[in-house]
Formats: C-alpha cells, sequence, structure tokens
C-alpha cells in the first residue's frame, strides 16, 4: 500500500500544476521519487494514528456536516505531512490538497480491499481488529445470540419475490433455498398493515409496542390545534412519549440496543440518524459505533461521495429518459429530489450498514435499522420499475455484507428481514381527474376552488432521514394546512388516504352535523370516481362506511356486509373499525378507489407508487426470519398490525436470550368509540340529499361505477 501511495502521489504531482514533489531548481529522479515517498508514508501514518482521533473529536456532528468535513480534514493531514517531510521540497495549494488527499485515499483503500478480497486470513484480521478495537470500550458480550432487525422499506412481500426470481437479490434467494440443492435458512411470511399503511404508524407499533392514535401520515389534533406529521422531529418525539407512556415500556431495543436510520428509538442507548431525537444534543445523542465506523476511513466518505454524485446523475438521466418516452404514470421528478434520492440510496445506506457492522462487532444483543432507498425510488418511478429494481440489487448487497460482517462477531447473531409496508402503483387523483383532494372538499362545501390544482406535498420517508442527519429541527411548514378561515376544513393527504377535518368544531362531527352544516359533502366524495369509500361517525349507529350511490354500511356489520369494503380484501373491516376508535380520526377520513385486477389506486400525493391507506401491495409487507426462530404465528395465520409484529419480534429476542427482554405486555384495552354528541353543534334542519340505493346500507352495483369518468 505504501508502495502504490508513493506511485499515486508521482502521477498526481505529474498531473496538477499546484502540487510538486521537487525544489523550484529541479532535482534528480531519485530525489524526487524518495520525497514522494517519505509524503506518501507521513500521511499514511498521520490518516492511521490522528485521524481517529479527530473523528471522535467530532462525533456531535452531524453526519452530512462531517462528510464534508472529512474533504477538508483529510486535506489538512496531507499538507501537515507535506510540511514535516525531511526532503523539504515537497508543496500544494490548500484547494489542491484537498483534491490530492481525496484520490490517495481512495486509492489506498481500494488497494487495501483488493489485497483482502484474495487474502481471505487479511480480510478476517482486519474483521477481528476492529471488533477488538469495539470489546475495549464494552464489556465482554454475552454468549447467546444476537438479533439484527434490518427493514427494507416499502418493499411489499410481493416486489420482493418477484426480486428474488429475476435474481435481482440471490443473498434472499440463498436463504429461502434457491434451487441448487441449498437447503433454505429463512421463512418468508407476509403480514397485513394497519389503515394507515406508512412508516409512521408501522414501525413506532413495531419498536414501541403500540400506534394507538395514529390514523394517518398527517392529522390535525382538534385538542391540540396542531398538525402532526409523522417525519417531523417535534411530533416524532411526541409520538414516541405517548407510546412509552401508554405502554409502561421504553421499547424493543431498551436492552443494550442500537437504533439506526429509524423514526423512533425503540428505547435504544445507541442511536445513529434517529428522527425522535434527531433534534437534541448531548452525549446520549452521540453515535460511535455509527458515524465512527463509517468515517474513521476516510476513504469511505471519498467513495460516497462519488457515488453520490453517481446517483443524482443517474436519476436525472433515468428522469429525462422518463419525459422523452412520455411514460405513463409519471410525476415531477425536478428541484432537489435528485439530492434527496442520491442521500437516500448511497448516503443514508452507508452510514446505516457501517452502523450495524459497529453494533455486531461490538456485540450488542439487539439492532434494528432501516434502509429507506427502495421506498424514495419507487414513489417516483415506480414500485415495478426498472429504477426501484436496481436499488433491491444493492439492498442485496448490503444484505449480504452484514451477513459477511457476522461471520467474525464476538457473538452469533440472526438476522431477520422486514419491512414496514409495501407500495401500491397508479397514477395521482390530480393527474387523472384535474384537481386534488382538497379542491373537491371545497367544491362540496360550496367555496371557491383555485383554477389550477396544486401539487400535494410529498412525504416519503429519506425527507425524514436528511433531517436527522442534519441534526436539525427542520419542520414541515404547518401553515400550509392551516385553512384562511377557522370555519373552512382542512384536508391532509396521505397517500391514497386523504382526512378532512373541520377546525371550529371541538369534536369529531358526526355525518348528521356535516349534512346539516354542508349538505352537498359527503354525497359529492362517496359518488366520486376516484373515492372507494368515506368513514364518519353517526350519531345512530356509532360509525358508518359510506360509498358510491348511498351505500351505507355501519361498522358493527361489515363482517357480514362489507360494502365498499368489499374490493379491498380481508381485515380491511377491522383496520376501518379501529382506526374509527382512535382519538384524532379526522370528521372524514376518505380512501381512494383500489383496483383489485392490476392493484393500482390514485394517490392524493405526488406519488406514483404510494402508501398509507388500504389497497394494493402497501398493505402487505413481509417478515423473512431464521427457521432457528418460530413461526410468527403458529397456526400459520398472518400477523395483522404492527402491534402484533412487535409482540412477535419480542417474542423472538425472548428466544434468544431468555433474560433479555420479558414477554410482551397485552396491549392496552382500545378505548370506545367517541359517543356522538346529545344534540347537534348545529340544527339539523336539512336532510342528506337524496340518493339512489333504498335502505341505508344499500350496496350498489360495482360495475356500474365508471373508473374513467
Amino acid at each position: 500500500m505504501w508502495a502504490v501511495s508513493t506511485v499515486t502521489m508521482l502521477v498526481l504531482a505529474g498531473l496538477l500544476p499546484d502540487f510538486q514533489l521537487q525544489s523550484p531548481d529541479g532535482d534528480s529522479a531519485t530525489r524526487i521519487a524518495v520525497t514522494a515517498a517519505l509524503g506518501a508514508g507521513a500521511f499514511g501514518l498521520l490518516s492511521a494514528l490522528v485521524w481517529p482521533v479527530l473523528v471522535r473529536l467530532l462525533l456531535l456532528v452531524p453526519a452530512l456536516v462531517l462528510g464534508l468535513l472529512v474533504f477538508f480534514l483529510n486535506g489538512s493531514l496531507l499538507l501537515v505531512a507535506l510540511r514535516i517531510n525531511p526532503s523539504g521540497a515537497s508543496e500544494a495549494d490548500p484547494e489542491t490538497a484537498v483534491i490530492v488527499a481525496a484520490v490517495m485515499s481512495a486509492v489506498a483503500s481500494a488497494t487495501g480491499a483488493a489485497l483482502a478480497v484474495r487474502d481471505d486470513d487479511a480480510y478476517r484480521r482486519r474483521l477481528y481488529r476492529l471488533a477488538d478495537r469495539r470489546r475495549r470500550h464494552h464489556p465482554p458480550c454475552a454468549s447467546t445470540p444476537g438479533t439484527v432487525f434490518v427493514q427494507f422499506d416499502g418493499v411489499g412481500h410481493d416486489v420482493l419475490l418477484d426480486a428474488v426470481g429475476s435474481g435481482l437479490m440471490p443473498t434472499v434467494a440463498r436463504w429461502l433455498g434457491d434451487g441448487d440443492g441449498r437447503a433454505a435458512t429463512h421463512r418468508l411470511t407476509p403480514w397485513r398493515t394497519d389503515w394507515s399503511s406508512q412508516t409512521g404508524a408501522s414501525q413506532l407499533g413495531i419498536l414501541h409496542g403500540t400506534n394507538d392514535g395514529v390514523p394517518a401520515f398527517r392529522w390535525y389534533e382538534k385538542d391540540r390545534g396542531e398538525v402532526m406529521v409523522c417525519n417531523r422531529p417535534s411530533s416524532a418525539a411526541e409520538l414516541q412519549r405517548r407510546a412509552i407512556e401508554r405502554t409502561g415500556d421504553g421499547g424493543l431495543l431498551a436492552v443494550d440496543g442500537a437504533s439506526r436510520g429509524n423514526l423512533f428509538s425503540g428505547g435504544a442507548g445507541e442511536l445513529a440518524l434517529v428522527l425522535s431525537v434527531s433534534a437534541r444534543r448531548g452525549r446520549d445523542n452521540r453515535s460511535r459505533a455509527g458515524y465512527f465506523a463509517y468515517f474513521s476511513d476516510p476513504a469511505n466518505a471519498v467513495r460516497t461521495a462519488l457515488s453520490f454524485v453517481a446517483d443524482a446523475c443517474r436519476e436525472l438521466g433515468q428522469s429525462a429518459r422518463a419525459r422523452v418516452r412520455k411514460q405513463r404514470p409519471r410525476v415531477s421528478r425536478g428541484g432537489l429530489y435528485p439530492l434527496v434520492r442520491a442521500f437516500a440510496t448511497v448516503v443514508e445506506r452507508d452510514v446505516v450498514v457501517a452502523a450495524v457492522t459497529g453494533d455486531m462487532l461490538a456485540g450488542r444483543t439487539a439492532v434494528y435499522a432501516d434502509l429507506v432507498a427502495y421506498d424514495e425510488v419507487a414513489h417516483h418511478s415506480g414500485p415495478a420499475g426498472r429504477d426501484a429494481a436496481q436499488v433491491l440489487q444493492r439492498l442485496d448487497r448490503s444484505l449480504a455484507l452484514i451477513e459477511n460482517v457476522a461471520e467474525h462477531a464476538p457473538r452469533p447473531y440472526r438476522i431477520v428481514v422486514l419491512s414496514d409496508h409495501g407500495q401500491s402503483p397508479g397514477e395521482t387523483f390530480r393527474a387523472r381527474y384535474g384537481l386534488n383532494l382538497a379542491d373537491l372538499v371545497r367544491a362540496g362545501c360550496g367555496l371557491p376552488v383555485p383554477r389550477r390544482a396544486e401539487r400535494t406535498h410529498s412525504g416519503a420517508e429519506a425527507r425524514s432521514a436528511v433531517r436527522a442527519a442534519l441534526r436539525r429541527p427542520v419542520e414541515e411548514g404547518g401553515e400550509r394546512h392551516r385553512p384562511s378561515r377557522r370555519s373552512e376544513p382542512i384536508v391532509l393527504a396521505s397517500g391514497n388516504l386523504g382526512l378532512v377535518s373541520f377546525p371550529d368544531v371541538p369534536h369529531r362531527m358526526t355525518r348528521q352535523e356535516i349534512d346539516a352544516r354542508h349538505p352537498a359533502l359527503l354525497a359529492t366524495l362517496a359518488d366520486h370516481p376516484g373515492i372507494g369509500f368515506l368513514l364518519v361517525a353517526d350519531r345512530e349507529h356509532g360509525g358508518v362506511v359510506l360509498g358510491a350511490r348511498g351505500a351505507a354500511v355501519p361498522l358493527d356489520r361489515l363482517d357480514e356486509d362489507p360494502g365498499p369494503l368489499g374490493a379491498f380484501g380481508p381485515g380491511a373491516a377491522d383496520a376501518v373499525r379501529r382506526t374509527h376508535a382512535f382519538p384524532n380520526t379526522a370528521d372524514i377520513m376518505v380512501n381512494s378507489i383500489h383496483d383489485p385486477v392490476d392493484g393500482e389506486v390514485l394517490a392524493f400525493e405526488e406519488q406514483i407508487g404510494s402508501h398509507g391507506g388500504l389497497g394494493g401491495a402497501q398493505s402487505r409487507p413481509f417478515l423473512l426470519s431464521p427457521l432457528v426462530l418460530s413461526p410468527p404465528a403458529e397456526d400459520g395465520t398472518e400477523p395483522a398490525g404492527a402491534e402484533q409484529v412487535h409482540r412477535v419480534l419480542r417474542r423472538w429476542l425472548h428466544e434468544a436470550d431468555g433474560s433479555h427482554l420479558p414477554a410482551a405486555p397485552a396491549p392496552p384495552a382500545a378505548p370506545a368509540p367517541p359517543a356522538a354528541p346529545a344534540a347537534p353543534v348545529v340544527p339539523v334542519d336539512t336532510p342528506r340529499p337524496a340518493t339512489s340505493g333504498g335502505a341505508p346500507w344499500a350496496v350498489p352495483d360495482p360495475g356500474a361505477r365508471d373508473r374513467s369518468a
């Protein structure tokens, strides 16, 4: 490596005019070579001895800031190496030193990797050295197996199976038994999400055992007069506090755990890129196993920077190709999106995988890491597109790296891969009908509607990872969700799930109250061809599901007569009834249509791969667990809801180490659905407009509805 670094320095000196290895009067070739060798040796020693100290001193710096500082600090070390060179003939401008240092670090890293690849013993010794470094700062770990949970954000069960069948994910294929005579080591199990099929609800339930009171990605809380957003740092912190208060338990990772790249901590003591604590600074938020493991080698930042630029350029090319080919459906992919995507597919992945590597070498008992790359790309390129398929290939390579490191960890590890939700394809509501959900609600209320429909803000998970990386309390502007007048409705979107709230009414309005105030609103929404069903409170029945042509099914009759929920598959009625009981459920819950044939939905956000409501693959994520662990359900049924998945994961931790966690506490009893007020807030003197359908729970003929209207 010293020889290669010397040659690299000689080549750079010949290419860069501001980098000199000889005196102005000229030197012999031998003297120049000696100067390069001494400079390369000094730089190598400083990188090995001084660099780790610098990184430890800067661990409180946010990850993205530290990533940029790496280049300047590395250039400073090169200037020091040139200054202490005994020949005294070498010099470089500061700007040139940054370039030289970056190239030399990258070449040194590549050389070391090439040598290690050809020598398995050298690679093993390198991992053991890292493990020894970890063990110096931690007591000896237990000999019982540890568990690593790797979350593939947004990857549905069927998408995973298709990727395995197409050869995109050889590691997963090997685990499942790839047909070459190798026995399977893991089992694949689908599970059903709650109605709110998005990371905020799913991950809160998985890590903290409850997601009660989370009806969507965004919702308006009348008692606080505030819009809650799952990827807003203050909202994530509040949701985590509520979950801990409700369960009386710190979370899945409370004992010797690490949380990496998640919205919530899970009670872990080791954190990196965790949104719920991203605004808090101090020793408790320091992440040695995360940032240090990654930046201890300056070449990592160089490699990631080059990959970041390459992926941003790849996105620009893919977006241009989609426009030229006039692909449909398609959403805008300009602005900052190429940078957000590159962060999700490169930076977040590299830092999180390095953190998991450090956790395993340190022998931690439970690690939960979220990789958001696929989810971000699928939102804009489609869940089954070529762009998303390339991301799945890279995720499989990351999984192979984690598996390789597990062989050298101080304790055995069981690797569980899971997803928090899937994604359903389909064009946007705005693209199909020329108006967004807020416009439709305003029309139903008799309010003026803008001539042009505005794009709805997208709540992709990668943006929350960026906020956590910056460790800044960057908030999604709540003022956008506030109406100009208090009597106007607040309309929020969460994938293909919409929420309508009236802020001037302190309680959840009933169907009768909504009809009295806005007689045409519910009919306008329910009869629209892009709407699948509505959920509203009802004074007589407690709650009803409304559909087209006057369909109205009380919640307690959904099992015998699913009505508009028939197209949404098993479990839809239970999910709707559970959300109805939440204290912050909106006055009107709106779910878009779902085509059972092609699995498409219509997103109320600007996404052609969406999740957040019911319909299609978004509600069917997966659990990929080692066969040595008990099946998720002994009777072979699919786990239903994130809270049940939490109990499964806790049971697996208990199986690995009986002293780790007690059995999962029984979930608190769900509160009774909110009672309708004894008298309406406004006189009910205007009945709902008459509609066809006869009985109040009459179900229309599904074939009579024209989706393309």
